[in-house]
Formats: C-alpha cells, sequence, structure tokens
C-alpha cells in the first residue's frame, strides 16, 4: 500500500487516499477546522458536504472517485469532534433556523452512511455530541485503546437531545433499553467501556495499527450498508412495539420523573422521540428528533444550562480574569499536609495524592487515620480503575499518615479541616505554621467562620486563605476560594494552580460570614425547616424542591449533614445575622436535636432510616411541631399546587440570599453565582442558576415578589439594594 496521496483540501477537512494493490483507493477524509477543535456548525455542513461531493459525486454517481472502496472519516485534531458549535445554539432563537439546520445535518449524514462503500469513524481522539453522532452515521467505529478518549450523547445535560440522529441510530445498533441508559442520563464513556457497551466496534492499541485495522475492515466489506437500510433489518434486543419494548418504556418513564420530578423535559423527550422514531421508517424518524431537539434548543432552559454549564464553567475552569502565576513560574507546591482526617480531610488527602502531591495527613485519633486510609484505598479502586494496581498504590503510598505535628515540617500547602470553633483552629494555626516551608500557604477548609478572623492567629496573613471543599471531596468538583482582608493575589494565583491540578472548579469570592455558598446552602435547608414548622406536610417539602429542580430536597440534605451540626451552625449565624434566621424553623431544629433525631448518620431525623437508608418521613413529626405551639399555616387543598408554591419559597429564599451576597460584596463575578450555586449545592440545574432564574422571572417582577413574600414570611425574603437599582434600571444580569 503506497503513502497517502493529497487529493482535496478546504477550510473543514482535507482528503488524501491510500492506494491499494489492485489500484483502489481508500479515501480518508480528515477533519481539521480553523482553531484547537472540530465542531459542528454552518461551516462544517458546507465544508464536509463539499468533500463528500469530491467523493462520491451528484445524486446519480456521476463524478465519483474513481476507484473508492471506502471512507475513513479521521480527525487532524487532538479530538475526533466536540459536537455542536454552542455559541451558535445559545443564541439561535429562530426554530425555523434551528430545524433548518438540523435537517441539513440530517441529509448530510445520511448522504454519508449511504454512500454504497464502506466508512470507518476513526475515533484517535474523543467524540461527543453530535461528534458521536458523525461517528454513528459511519459503518464501523475503531477507537484508540485509551482512557483518554471519551464518547458519548451528553446533551441531556444541556437541557436538549441529540440532534443529528444520535437518538434514533444508537438505540438501532445496541437496542432500545442500552441507548436510553446512555441518552437519557447524557452517559459519556471512555473507550475501553464504550466498546463494552456497544459504542465502539473494535479499539486499536495505536493511530497506526487503528488505520490499519480501517482498511481491513473496509476491504472485508464491500458495498455495506446500515442495518436499518438492509432488507429485514431486526431490532438488538426486540422492536420498541414489543411487549419488552414496552415495558422498557414504561420503566424508563417511572425511572426518568423518579429522577427529575418532570423538571426537566429533554430526558423525557428522549424517551418520546426513541419511542416514536422505533414505529416509523428511518427518514421519518429523524424528522421526529428534529421536531423535538428544536423545540427544546429554543427554549429558555436550554439556553440557560448550555450558558452556565458550559459558557460559565469552561470560564471558571480556565481561571478567566482571575490571578495568575507568571510565564513559567511553578506555584511551588509539593508537599501538601491535610490536619484532621474525617471524611473531608482524608478525602482531601486522597484527592492531592491523586494529582501527584505528597501529602502528610495528620490526626490526633489513631483510629481515624486508619478509617481515612481504607477509604483511600476504596477510593482508588473505585476511582482510578483505568490505573494498574501498582499505579494506584504509588497514589496510596503518597500519603503518609502521622499523629505528630513535626511530620508537617516543610509542606508547602496546609489545608486545615479540624472541627467548626474559633479557638480551636487559632490553637492549630499557631502550632502548625511555624513548621512549614519558606512562603507556605495556610488554608482553611471552613464552612463558614470568616477567613480574616481565623488569619488573626496567622503570622502571614497574605498567605493565609480559604479553601472550601464540598463533601464527597473526591465527587464533588466546585472548590470555594476565600480571600481574607489580608489575602494577596500571588496566594490565589498558586491556589488557583493547586485547584487546576487537583481537577476542581474554583469560584473566588471575597470574605464573609458563610461567604457564598454556605450562606445560600444554609438558606434552603432553612427554609425546609421552616416550611415543616408551619405545619407543612414533609412529603410535599421534598417534593416541591424536586419539582423546582433542586437536586435533593431540603429535609434529606439536612439529614445528611447532621442537624446536630445545622443546630450549631444556626447559633452561630444568629450572632452574625440575627432576625434573618431567628425563625421558628430554627426553634424546630434545635427541639430536633433535643429529641435525639441528629440526621441520617445517627438514624433519626427528618428522615426515619433502616439500614442507613431513608425509610419514609418520621411520622413523629406533626407532634413535635404541635408541641412547640408555633403558628400553623393552612395547607392548600390542592397538594400539586401546595407542592408548586412550597418549591417556589425554596428557590427564592435561595435567590433573596445570593442578591445580598451580591450586594455586600461577598459574590465578585456572575458566573460564581451559577457555577457555585449548582456544582456546589445542588441549586436547581434547570435553571441555570439564581441570577438565570431571576432573569426569567424578570427584575422588576421578582422585587415585587420577593416584597409580598417578605411581608407575609419574614425579613430573609426582602430584596437587596442590588436588585432595586437594577429593577429600576431595567437591567439584566445576563444579556437577553
Amino acid at each position: 500500500m503506497s503513502l497517502p496521496d493529497s487529493l482535496f483540501h478546504n477550510d473543514v477537512c482535507s482528503i488524501t487516499a491510500r492506494f491499494l494493490p489492485d489500484g483502489g483507493r481508500v479515501a480518508i477524509l480528515n477533519l481539521a477546522m480553523a482553531g484547537r477543535v472540530n465542531r459542528i456548525n454552518a461551516a462544517f455542513g458546507q465544508g464536509f458536504s463539499a468533500a463528500l461531493g469530491f467523493l462520491l459525486g451528484d445524486d446519480k454517481g456521476v463524478g465519483r472517485l474513481e476507484g473508492l472502496r471506502g471512507i475513513i472519516v479521521a480527525t487532524g485534531h487532538k479530538d475526533f469532534c466536540v459536537g455542536a458549535d454552542l455559541d451558535w445554539l445559545l443564541t439561535a432563537r429562530d426554530p425555523s433556523d434551528v430545524m433548518a439546520m438540523v435537517q441539513g445535518l440530517h441529509a448530510l449524514f445520511r448522504r454519508l452512511e449511504t454512500a454504497g462503500v464502506p466508512v470507518v469513524a476513526a475515533l484517535t481522539g474523543s467524540a461527543l455530541g453530535g461528534g458521536y453522532e458523525l461517528a454513528l452515521a459511519c459503518h464501523h467505529r475503531i477507537a484508540l485503546d485509551d482512557a483518554r478518549v471519551q464518547l458519548g450523547l451528553p446533551e441531556v445535560n444541556l437541557g436538549v437531545i441529540p440532534g443529528a440522529g444520535g437518538t434514533q441510530r444508537l438505540p438501532r445498533r445496541i437496542g432500545v433499553q442500552p441507548a436510553l441508559e446512555i441518552l437519557a442520563q447524557g452517559q459519556v464513556l471512555r473507550a475501553p467501556k464504550a466498546l463494552a457497551r456497544g459504542l465502539v466496534d473494535q479499539l486499536a492499541p495505536s493511530v497506526e495499527a487503528l488505520m490499519e485495522q480501517a482498511v481491513a475492515w473496509i476491504l472485508a466489506h464491500p458495498g455495506c450498508k446500515q442495518p436499518w437500510d438492509g432488507d429485514g433489518f431486526k431490532w438488538p434486543g426486540g422492536h420498541p412495539d414489543g411487549e419488552l419494548g414496552r415495558n422498557v418504556f414504561m420503566a424508563g418513564a417511572a425511572m426518568i420523573f423518579a429522577r427529575t420530578a418532570g423538571a426537566f423535559p429533554a430526558p423525557e423527550a428522549v424517551l418520546t422521540v426513541v419511542q416514536e422514531g422505533g414505529r416509523l421508517d428511518f427518514d421519518a424518524a429523524l424528522q421526529v428528533e428534529a421536531r423535538a431537539f428544536t423545540r427544546l434548543a429554543v427554549s429558555d432552559q436550554a439556553k440557560d444550562m448550555i450558558r452556565t454549564f458550559f459558557f460559565h464553567k469552561n470560564a471558571a475552569d480556565k481561571h478567566e480574569g482571575l490571578p495568575a502565576l507568571p510565564a513559567g513560574q511553578d506555584a511551588g507546591i509539593r508537599t501538601v499536609a491535610v490536619l484532621g482526617a474525617g471524611m473531608m480531610g482524608g478525602g482531601l488527602a486522597f484527592v492531592a495524592a491523586s494529582a501527584g502531591y505528597d501529602v502528610v495527613l495528620r490526626d490526633i485519633r489513631p483510629e481515624a487515620l486508619d478509617a481515612a486510609m481504607a477509604r483511600a484505598r476504596q477510593q482508588a479502586d473505585k476511582r482510578l480503575k483505568h490505573l494498574s494496581a501498582g499505579e494506584r498504590q504509588a497514589v496510596l503510598d503518597r500519603i503518609r499518615p502521622t499523629l505528630s505535628a513535626q511530620d508537617l515540617a516543610g509542606a508547602d500547602l496546609v489545608i486545615e479541616a479540624v472541627v467548626e470553633n474559633l479557638a480551636v483552629k487559632h490553637k492549630v494555626i499557631a502550632e502548625v505554621e511555624p513548621l512549614l516551608a519558606p512562603g507556605a500557604i495556610f488554608a482553611s477548609n471552613t464552612s463558614a467562620l470568616p477567613i480574616s478572623s481565623l488569619a488573626q492567629a496567622s503570622a502571614a496573613p497574605q498567605r493565609f486563605v480559604g479553601l472550601h471543599y464540598f463533601s464527597p471531596v473526591e465527587q464533588m468538583p466546585l472548590v470555594e476560594i476565600i480571600a481574607g482582608r489580608d489575602t494577596d493575589d500571588p496566594t490565589l494565583a498558586r491556589c488557583l494552580d493547586f485547584a487546576r491540578r487537583t481537577k476542581k472548579t474554583p469560584i473566588v469570592v471575597a470574605d464573609g460570614y458563610g461567604f457564598y455558598t454556605t450562606r445560600v446552602f444554609s438558606a434552603y435547608i432553612l427554609e425546609g425547616a421552616q416550611l415543616v414548622a408551619e405545619g407543612r406536610d414533609p412529603r410535599l417539602v421534598e417534593w416541591g424542591a424536586r419539582q423546582a429542580g433542586m437536586v435533593v430536597g431540603p429535609l434529606q440534605v439536612f439529614d445528611e449533614v447532621t442537624l446536630s451540626l445545622g443546630s450549631h451552625v444556626l447559633q452561630d449565624a444568629r450572632r452574625e445575622i440575627g432576625e434573618m434566621i431567628d425563625i421558628p424553623g430554627t426553634r424546630l431544629v434545635a427541639a430536633m436535636v433535643d429529641a435525639g433525631r441528629l440526621g441520617k448518620a445517627h438514624g433519626a431525623g427528618f428522615y426515619d432510616y433502616k439500614d442507613g437508608r431513608r425509610a419514609g418521613t418520621w411520622p413523629g413529626i406533626g407532634a413535635l411541631v404541635e408541641g412547640l405551639g408555633l403558628p400553623r399555616a393552612t395547607p392548600d387543598p390542592d397538594p400539586v399546587a401546595e407542592a408548586r408554591l412550597l418549591g417556589r419559597r425554596l428557590l427564592l429564599a435561595q435567590c433573596a440570599e445570593v442578591a445580598r451576597r451580591m450586594d455586600q460584596g461577598v459574590l465578585l463575578r456572575h458566573r460564581d453565582a451559577e457555577v457555585g450555586a449548582i456544582f456546589g449545592i445542588g441549586f436547581a440545574p434547570n435553571t441555570g442558576g439564581p441570577l438565570a432564574l431571576m432573569d426569567r422571572v424578570g427584575l422588576p417582577e421578582l422585587v415585587a415578589e420577593l416584597d409580598a413574600m417578605a411581608a407575609a414570611w419574614g425579613p430573609r425574603f426582602a430584596p437587596a439594594p442590588v436588585l432595586r437599582r437594577m429593577a429600576e434600571r431595567g437591567e439584566r444580569f445576563f444579556p437577553a
């Protein structure tokens, strides 16, 4: 076989050919759009169409490349294709424009898969969304055997569904049930797992081997068609309208509703288009998908989710507008000391060791260190499965548990995760700081105590900072970086570098009691307790939150963080913010603690527990509320309407607190409001974040609604001055 021969080139792709011994040719269609990635947009459509025209000629085959035996679709970039151009999708509002784009893409991919020659996708990099849909339009997919190569259809996580045929090709290729698991959950799989799940057909050990495998497959399958374009096509696992298929759809509908509570239409749309499309011929099924995609793509929900989950998160991950290290300068962090080996401290040690840092994990209790190391071993087996046993052990070997403060000597970064008590933390700071390396950073993982107050015990307050992580830290993607009054920019830049290496998305906020996320989180769970104290049915409180889009109901969350800790925090908060939390809900929490209802870890809270699992809300909650003699609200005779009202209160209680954090200068960037709320504390993802929600309501309308709520339920709902100013000026947080 000769070296490739260059045949065609435009701004999207180029075509080379491998000549076969008999004179035939295998064309390599290489995607290499301007910039660093290939993405699906109008330019892609024009360029790819021109390339197919060169290879295949017109619709009668006139002008077809002589001797064409097959096509390999490959990439000139690191990734195969990252999917739709979200810059376009964010602003596209005209349904006719979106529909035209989708139908054009459908026609283009249909032309590829009906080319009359075998087509292979050479997946040497990740193929996501529309990029993987392009791979599905090929007859065969070969991926590089590398865990860095990711494949999947994550569109539902942005409020839309696959729109380039993915909802119809994937079920026809792997079966309805396994396809729905991927489509409705927006799953992305690494190449080895993608092979096991049927998303790719082969793996290759190298790029060279992959190309040889592709050519071999093409020669072995002349004139192949997609299964659905052949006679006698049978659905893998059974037809959607068969008994098994109907059961799958019924179970799928129940599971989706249990997970989303109806707040996220995209997963429901996936179920609908797969079911409806399965009853039609393939081209008609694509029209079902196109209409559903268009309806979702022009919606406010999709726009807000795209802005936050893609643009805001990427900006946060790239640290846009934040202090940075000088070019070529290292953060100077080699050894990380973690103080406290509880669930948080042990998790921090594992995360830092996984990123390549040497870690000293100190506690005063041997049993805590033993438990932390046991958990680290479990996490290594769970989260580092792509590594060899030796590589996983090397990560664990980087963690050195100790009871001695002297073993902290020379550490470059300390993260303390000890008890939430100012005096205790001051004592720890004074003990540890003299042992550290010159220029070391001292960070506190406190969830509420002001960093400037903690830094009073430090000899170097300019290098004292808050690094607030979320539990479980191995799983939660966010870190809230709090700049104290004296924290300098070099310290922030070094901490941001640490966040990047440990793969955490950072937000940077100013100091103040509870910072940003804790204050908003507290507003949520306390409002949940307040609703129960008013005599509301706890089940309606939880369901109202879920229907509004919250990831977890406030009472379940309160149980998980423990009511005893919540009661302690509320006592501190009362000193800081007074009447804002001096409400019946606070009294209820105290009464729950007095009654021994301390939360999930203790087997009893707002919920009862059996073997560590929730077993329904506590039946005695009504009697406890009655005994407190608190004012009772009159329940709505329509529980559906009441749940909707309760969900609204839970959302707007948080929005009011977000605005106060902004008004008081703690929240410095609009993107951080959205990223911090959603990725840190589970704020309703369907809204795109609290600021997006307030924009969607309209600030004049929001101010009026909050004023009415403050009159009915107290000053915690009063709109902050920033909201009044913006409403008067007709302003928004984000462009319309």
